[in-house]
This record gives C-alpha cells, structure tokens and sequence, in this order.
C-alpha cells in the first residue's frame, strides 16, 4: 500500500474518533467516504491530449446545516496511469494526486431505510508523484504546483445497520486551471485533467 493510502486512512480513523468523542446527543456532522474507478482526459497546450485511467476516492467531513443541506470538505487522492506521446516519443504515464474539495452537500430521504446524497463544489489539488516512462529513460515532476476546478457527486445508499449506509456513486470532476511545466526537461507546455469521471462505491457514518 502506498503511502497516500495511508495517510487517508490515517485521517478517516482520526475523524471517525474526534467525533464520536462529542457529548451531543444529535450530531450534526456525517462522515462520506467513496471510491471507485474511472478515466478522464489530459488536455495540453502545446503537446497531444491521452487519456488515463484512474482509481481515486476521498474522505469528506460534511455538517448538516438543516435535514437536507450540509458543507463538506476533507481530502482525496486520485492515481492516474495510462499511455500517450508527445514530442519526446511513446510514454507511460503514472500521476499520484491529493485533492481539497470544499463542497454543498444534499440529502434527499426516498424512503426510510434508502436515500440520494449529492455534492457540488470546487477543488484544488496538488501533484504527489509524476513519472513519464519513455523507451529510454523517465522523467520525473515535469509539472508540478496547485490547480483548481470543479466537482459534482451523486450516490445512492441504503442502510445496512444503524448509522451505517452503503451504496454506489458517481464522481466527475474538471480542472479549470493548469499545471505548468517544471524545469523545461525537453517539454514546455501546460496541461490540466478534463472530465474525469468515475464510478464505485460510497460508505456514510452518521456520528
């Protein structure tokens, strides 16, 4: 397991416990945690687009406002791998993101036991790990630095026990800035992640 899991997990156990030691007999606060698989399009300036494929999720804190409302944020991480060219040649590309969202959050109750989540808001994430792997040789953190965009979530779940829900979900984001290259190691270009959508399961803690 790499080391981003890890540190989602670490905050998933951190959250799950800093909430349930509130005395408050009703919470207002839900913990979201989702994941799945999906791919999206690398769209650069100067160089061809490709596309990658990715397994990603995030751990989201959400505060009810009122019975259908709320606000979320936590953290994310998305692993994009997947084969393109460019100038240089034929590459494989593996990138490791960690994402903030900060996002409006809906609850609609079908039914007792079923209900539909959604969540709307911006982003902005950072570049972990990048590696191109060429024929001869790779190149490592060509770009780097913060972008930002825009996201949208929309899950179905049932309760399996008391305060416990599972389900599936759908994820898709875009980014509406760019990552600029770093170092001008044989590529001066700008590039950002459009319509990554994924699809997979989501979890919600009611503490």
């Amino acid at each position: 397991m790499k080391k981003p899991h890890y540190i989602l997990i670490f905050i998933f156990f951190l959250t799950v416990n800093l909430v349930q030691a509130q005395d408050e007999k009703e919470s207002k606060f839900n913990i979201i945690g989702y994941g799945g698989i999906g791919y999206g399009i690398v769209e650069n300036d100067n160089e061809p687009n490709y596309n990658l494929n990715n397994n990603g999720g995030e751990i989201l804190l959400n505060y009810r406002i009122n019975q259908k409302f709320g606000i979320a944020t936590g953290i994310g991480l998305n692993e994009l791998t997947g084969n393109g060219f460019n100038s240089i040649g034929n590459f494989y590309h593996e990138r490791t993101m960690l994402k903030v969202p900060l996002l409006a959050t809906m609850n609609y109750n079908v039914s007792d036991k079923f209900r539909m989540i959604a969540n709307f808001g911006l982003y902005t994430q950072n570049i972990a790990k990048d590696e191109y792997r060429f024929l001869n040789n790779s190149q490592k953190d060509i770009y780097n630095g913060w972008n930002f965009g825009v996201q949208l979530g929309l899950g179905f779940l049932f309760e399996l026990y008391d305060n416990f829900s599972a389900g599936i979900n759908y994820n898709g984001q875009s980014d509406f800035s760019n990552f600029k290259t770093d170092n001008n190691q044989g590529i001066n270009d700008q590039q950002k992640l459009k319509n990554l959508n994924s699809m997979g399961i989501i979890l919600m803690i009611e503490v």
